[in-house]
């Protein structure tokens, strides 16, 4: 009797189941991707194309965003070309934010108090990594949209900033190391115990660079550096050349913020030369206030650049590397785009490469 009341027990489980909807799945923590604008569709699927991140300003400095498609003309190798996309929406940033770790201290004052002000600039859309660089690349966990996220890695490396200024105002070498000679006066100048030579800034735009190459075609790739820009050839395994057909082939725009005493730009000619050769723009700044305002307006160019692609038509020349120039048909305006592309990732650049000698 036992035996058969549970049997009908069980049976009546078994239909009750099958009848009860299936519960709801469980959401993803990850949101939706933004679905794409008919032209960043078209970029993401035409892997022939050559697109090219376009600024232009008036004679003020400031953007002109009211240009037409008509008034933009291409040419490739000196060569025509004909505009298969063109768009003036803003695209995402993928967005490489690459702090120089070996400032002077006085530079390094100026600059750390302004880092989490870069965050002013960065939209939902966008995704980030903050890295560090010195003798060696110090990469950051991975991109990331979360504002949060962003916001500390940025505290951190502030916090760091500042407590290696204070030691290096604090720990200094003096005569007290040895006995003084008779006469002779205690040494009055700081000197910074175990600073580093100097740093691998080509080494850093490169892996930087490697970072960005996976990010998909649809976003804008751009690097953000915040340095003083010097450079010792000699600590670097990658030469400027390398780094700058990374930038090239990945169509990712370095923009640098110069920090120190801006009087002698000259000092700054690396940065200048990968913000010019890759499409970007360089900014100075020598003072903390000026660094906060130039962070939105980098990211504020960057956004909104029209992008122009096209198919190579009619090109016949062996070489990897193709010259590109973009003309506007509006007077009194500057355009600012990459001065080339490879259409090979082993290629190297032409006598003719914009920042051939560096």
């Amino acid at each position: 009797m036992l035996r058969r009341l549970f049997m009908v027990f069980f049976a009546a489980n078994c239909l009750f189941a099958q009848s009860a909807p299936a519960p709801a799945p469980t959401p993803s923590a990850a949101p939706p991707d933004t679905p794409l604008s008919e032209a960043q569709n078209k970029i993401s699927v035409k892997s022939d194309l050559v697109v090219l991140p376009v600024t232009v300003k008036n004679q003020k400095g400031d953007l002109v965003p009211d240009l037409q498609q008509s008034e933009f003309r291409i040419f490739d190798n000196d060569v025509e070309q004909s505009i298969d996309v063109f768009t003036e929406e803003a695209f995402p940033l993928s967005l490489v934010v690459l702090i120089d770790d070996d400032l002077k201290p006085k530079d390094a004052a100026q600059m750390a108090p302004t880092l989490r002000a870069i965050t002013a600039g960065i939209s939902a859309a966008d995704e980030v990594i903050v890295c560090r660089f010195d003798l060696d690349f110090h990469p950051g966990d991975q991109f990331t949209s979360d504002f949060d996220t962003i916001w500390a890695d940025l505290v951190r490396i502030q916090a760091r900033n500042e407590r290696s200024k204070s030691k290096s105002q604090s720990t200094v070498s003096t005569a007290s190391d040895r006995a003084l000679g008779v006469g002779e006066a205690p040494m009055k100048v700081p000197i910074k115990q175990g600073a580093r030579p100097t740093k691998a800034l080509d080494d850093a735009i490169h892996s930087a660079a490697d970072l960005l190459h996976d990010r998909g075609l649809a976003r804008r790739k751009m690097i953000l550096i915040v340095s003083d820009g010097v450079n010792g050839p000699e600590f670097n395994r990658f030469t400027y050349h390398d780094s700058l057909r990374a930038l090239l082939h990945d169509n990712i725009s370095v923009y640098s913020l110069a920090v120190g005493n801006t009087l002698n730009k000259g000092k700054f000619q690396r940065l200048t030369s990968y913000s010019n050769d890759s499409g970007g723009d360089i900014y100075y700044a020598s003072n903390s206030n000026r660094i906060e305002k130039l962070y939105a307006e980098i990211t504020e160019e960057a956004r909104h650049e029209y992008t122009i692609a096209y198919v190579p038509r009619a090109i016949h020349s062996l070489d990897p590397y193709h010259r590109v120039e973009v003309r506007v048909t509006r007077p009194a305006v500057t355009v600012k785009t990459r001065p080339g592309y490879y259409v090979a990732p082993s290629a190297t650049p032409s006598e003719g490469a914009s920042g051939r000698s560096r």
